[in-house]
């Protein structure tokens, strides 16, 4: 994000290019960032992937096997022998452009960023097009740090924790995962969606429905319910619907600590205790 920020592409080819540059070692930070920055070459002209400085060599004249060989010397971090430089220099390769060459030290196959750049785009189109269907299968397959209880109190609370995970010094995976979690439910509920809790009746066990403008939270992203748990209520529902808590606890082996949080959530808002008849 940060890179796209610093280098603002503008279309598929300036997209494919950072996606080398982000696939990089050594490629990006201290390199080709700073040459953008310094306005010494453009985003178009940086060294992104390992073919750019075979195509760049050839460009400029030299031969296309000293053009190939200096390409895999640098994009498997060899850097540049001395009579590579020379023979550079002698068809007017730029300082900057050899500089970099011997920083690198990982090169991405162009091919292999036009694959990742092309799945990316097809991703956003259905981010732009077809939000809910994007964001469903987000948080199905990439949520597992979302937390129902919490991200139904809605977005101050959200944004309060993004703050706090914005200052922090250093963050563990999880904390990372809950930030990409966090910020994509803000992001949705600020387009205007809205997400819905667990339902009884409705709720997969893991994956979100879509119901108008809405997304049904699935039974595993409930805080203390796994996933055994949540496969057993759906399964247990689709035989029988469940006619009590006590039912729901017996068929769907659900224990009190997670009946309690279901309750807290008002997912049980409609259902008795008890099957027991009162008959005074």
């Amino acid at each position: 994000m940060g890179m796209l920020r610093d280098t603002r592409p503008k279309t598929f080819a300036e997209l494919v290019r950072i996606s080398g540059l982000s696939h990089g070692t050594d490629v990006w930070l201290g390199n080709a960032q700073t040459l953008i920055e310094k306005k010494t070459a453009t985003l178009s002209e940086v060294i992104s992937c390992r073919d750019d400085i075979m195509i760049y060599l050839i460009h400029k004249g030299l031969p296309p096997s000293n053009a190939f060989k200096i390409m895999e010397n640098v994009r498997k971090g060899k850097g540049l022998k001395d009579e590579e430089v020379q023979l550079m220099k002698e068809f007017d390769v730029p300082d900057w452009f050899i500089e970099s060459c011997k920083k690198i030290k990982y090169l991405f196959p162009k091919a292999h960023a036009v694959a990742y750049v092309s799945m990316a785009f097809r991703i956003a189109y259905f981010k732009v097009h077809y939000p809910l269907a994007f964001y469903a299968a987000f948080f199905s397959t990439k949520g597992d740090e979302f937390d129902a209880e919490f991200i139904l109190r809605g977005k101050g609370a959200i944004k309060e924790r993004l703050r706090e995970l914005n200052n922090m010094m250093k963050k563990d995976v999880k904390e990372k995962n809950e930030e990409k979690v966090l910020q994509a439910a803000l992001e949705m509920l600020l387009r205007g969606f809205e997400f819905k809790k667990p339902d009884l009746k409705k709720s997969h066990h893991s994956r979100f429905i879509i119901e108008g403008k809405s997304l049904i939270i699935p039974f595993n992203k409930i805080h203390g319910i796994g996933d055994n748990v949540a496969k057993s209520i759906v399964e247990q529902r689709d035989i029988k619907m469940f006619t009590s808590v006590e039912d729901l606890m017996n068929r769907g082996k659900v224990t009190k600590a997670q009946i309690e949080m279901l309750k807290r959530l008002g997912v049980l808002e409609e259902l008795p205790e008890t099957d027991q008849v009162t008959l005074f």
